[in-house]
């Protein structure tokens, strides 16, 4: 059984949710961990959290426990 996910105008085709999650997620512009649940966007630019936004200039971003 497969799926189809729609995202940017394109459609792409999986048969697991695990591979999904490797070719969708976004990586975090820092560190480059793939960002799984949680992340953070500021100005256009996704992170795994705070620390990595913070550690590229980005400023206000905090996390939250």
């Amino acid at each position: 059984m497969t799926f189809e996910v729609h995202a940017q105008d394109a459609v792409h085709v999986f048969d697991c949710f695990a591979c999904a999650i490797h070719r969708m997620a976004p990586l975090c512009e820092h560190c480059r961990v793939q960002i799984i649940g949680q992340g953070v966007e500021a100005e256009g630019h996704w992170y795994c959290g705070a620390h990595c936004a913070r550690s590229e200039g980005r400023t206000g971003i905090v996390d939250r426990v």
